[in-house]
């Protein structure tokens, strides 16, 4: 029988924490004097008491190590209660939305999606903004912590990989899990700070440096105007878009690069292999634009910003990605399913996932040609186990099927196909971008219908979360002892 009492109290703790955070954006509010101070005060208050009740109903005094069923239910769990109470200031106040729109929205700004269902940022007040770009921020060093802590053991898409690098952080070695998450929670602070510095420099607004500067180290995408990136074009560009590649290289390269070891992350396969994609996309697509007459630093600018913040499943733009024409877009759905590095904020598919799918195919492909010659496939000098290679084909064959599946499913609500499919694209992926009929209006998912919307919900959760880490949890088998 599971121990749902160790569940309850983390999520309790960390519903209390989310009330707290709450207070930042109400007093903004009430220091500009906007009216919507109350909202936030509102939620923080029932977020608290909900959270403290739940942790305290659930507290044990004694120590047990966690199961694999505890830390799954937990992941799953933080993405859905969690946004729940996120989504009560929205209820509560401007934008004064339905429940649905509230709770996408903070599914989105959590899972660090970046897709919106608001119009009219600017004119929403600055705690809403700010508390979008909080939870932004949020969601992005809450998915590299449980990339990092739990997913390894939860063996879930060839996660259990990176179990060799010392990452032995459940049950007697907790521990370990503090040092780890003390180090990420550093990195990530510090290079919030740094952005933030840049953008102020450049000329970004307060608002928009403190908001912009979270979401892109998140790569969460929200951004508190409708133009997004595009009212800050020139210098604001390419440092989002350094900053975005930034973070969704491993954190654990920069925590060894502040200890004063530089080498793990200059000679990280995957590092190299992120950079070396990204030149290609943008070298290809700016050479086409360039050849069909524009003009070449507008061209490349533009190009580098949208292709990064895409592949890193930021979802900023600056530019309408859709006018460049196909191949640009047929560029741009690809490096979007594949997504940045592993143990980042990044989502889709990952780097990692995808160069292991490339050996195992040049390993089988060998095989064909010498059936009796020994040829493990390889990763950074390293033999993959079979169940490794397993876990990822399972991964890589259940994110395109689902695609499919979930992008009929949008059509038969009565959505075009294009809108269907990247709908499902950038939710799956935690993309942020948005391309289609049902798009163009307004540049957000607000005119698709509730249907629609908790479909994608559930695909954003999914995405974040590794698919199968969510699908295990319907079967019957996986809660027997």
């Amino acid at each position: 029988m599971i121990d749902f009492r160790p569940v309850g109290f983390v999520l309790g703790c960390l519903v209390a924490g989310l009330g707290v955070a709450m207070l930042l954006p109400m007093m903004v509010d009430m220091a500009l004097e906007n009216g919507n101070g109350g909202a936030f005060r509102e939620a923080a208050i029932i977020s608290l008491i909900a959270g403290v009740m739940t942790a305290v109903t659930c507290r044990s005094d004694t120590a047990r190590e966690w199961n694999i069923r505890q830390a799954f239910l937990l992941t799953f769990l933080i993405w859905v209660v969690l946004p729940v109470f996120a989504a009560l200031p929205l209820v509560i106040g401007a934008p004064d939305v339905a429940l649905t729109d509230a709770f996408f929205e903070a599914v989105s700004g959590l899972t660090t999606t970046g897709s919106t269902v608001f119009v009219g940022l600017d004119a929403l007040p600055a705690g809403v903004n700010l508390w979008r770009g909080m939870l932004n921020w949020i969601g992005g060093i809450g998915i590299a912590f449980i990339a990092m802590i739990f997913l390894p053991h939860m063996r879930v898409g060839g996660m259990q990989f990176f179990r060799a690098q010392g990452f032995d952080t459940l049950g007697k070695t907790l521990p370990r899990a503090v040092d780890i998450a003390r180090g990420l929670l550093t990195v990530y602070v510090g290079l919030t700070l740094v952005c933030g510095l840049v953008y102020a420099l450049l000329g970004m607004s307060p608002l928009d440096t403190v908001v912009h500067a979270m979401a892109t180290i998140a790569t969460g995408g929200f951004s508190p105007s409708d133009a997004s990136f595009g009212k800050y074009s020139g210098g604001a560009e390419y440092a989002g878009a350094i900053f975005m590649i930034l973070g969704t290289t491993p954190y654990i390269r920069f925590m060894q690069l502040a200890s004063g070891s530089a080498r793990p992350l200059w000679s990280d396969v995957q590092v190299r292999a992120y950079l070396g994609w990204i030149a290609l996309a943008v070298g290809a697509v700016t050479g086409v634009r360039i050849f069909g007459g524009a003009a070449p630093e507008p061209a490349f600018r533009e190009t580098f910003f949208n292709l990064v913040s895409i592949f890193s499943g930021a979802g900023f733009s600056s530019a309408n990605v859709a006018s460049w024409g196909g191949f640009a877009m047929g560029v741009a759905a690809i490096v979007g399913m594949i997504g940045g590095c592993t143990a980042s904020s990044s989502g889709a598919l990952s780097v990692f996932r995808v160069q292991v799918m490339f050996a195992a195919i040049r390993s089988h492909v060998r095989l064909l040609h010498s059936p009796h010659r020994v040829e493990p496939v390889r990763y950074d000098g390293r033999t993959v186990e079979d169940d490794v290679i397993y876990a990822i084909i399972l991964h890589l064959t259940s994110y395109i099927f689902l695609i499919g599946l979930l992008s009929v499913a949008l059509t038969l609500d009565g959505i075009d196909m294009e809108s269907a499919f990247f709908a499902i694209w950038t939710s799956i992926g935690n993309i942020g971008f948005g391309f289609g009929p049902m798009v163009a209006r307004t540049g957000t998912m607000v005119d698709f219908p509730d249907f629609a919307k908790w479909v994608m919900i559930f695909t954003m959760i999914m995405g974040r979360l590794g698919l199968l880490a969510v699908l295990i949890l319907l079967l019957p088998r996986f809660w027997q002892n």
